[in-house]
Order: structure tokens, then sequence, then C-alpha cells
């Protein structure tokens, strides 16, 4: 049998909480550094702009534990990011 699993485990993932306690997950990825690079473009990519309105704080987490019996550990409070501005291209 051959087992196909990835060299390095994707051990971090930033995570948006809402105001009801709700979360919704934006990225993950293999380092903190690697998340910190990227959840804002997530966070303006996949949230609607009436889901971003009611988001309360943004989680950075790491696994801790074996890849099937462990938990996600908050390391630390992400920024909210500011909103993307849609350009509009003006016909000359």
């Amino acid at each position: 049998m051959l087992i196909v699993t990835e060299s390095k485990a994707q051990g971090w993932r930033a995570v948006a909480v809402y105001q009801d306690q709700t979360e919704a997950l934006l990225y993950v990825g293999r380092s903190s550094t690697q998340v910190r690079g990227g959840y804002a473009e997530a966070y303006n990519e996949q949230l609607e702009a009436d889901e971003r309105e009611v988001v309360a704080t943004i989680k950075l987490q790491q696994w801790q534990g074996a890849p099937d019996a462990g938990k996600w550990l908050d390391k630390a409070e992400l920024r909210l990011p500011v909103p993307s501005r849609v350009t509009e291209k003006v016909a000359a």
C-alpha cells in the first residue's frame, strides 16, 4: 500500500471569529510567517462584505499533536485587514 503525505504538515492557520463566536477558516500554511503573509488577501477574497462587518477577531493557531490526534492552539491575534479597494477602469 502506498501512502502519499506532504513532506511537511500544514501546521498553522488563520481563523476569523465572528461576534457570535462562530468561526470561518481563512488560510492554512506551513509556518506562521506564511499564514501572516496570506491571511489578509484570503480575508478579502473569501468573506463577503456583510461577513467582514461582523468579524470580531482573527486568530493565528498552530496544530499541536499527531496528525490524527491533536488540537489547534491559539498563538496570537492577527490584525483585521483593511478592506480591499476595487479599482474601476475608466474608459478614455
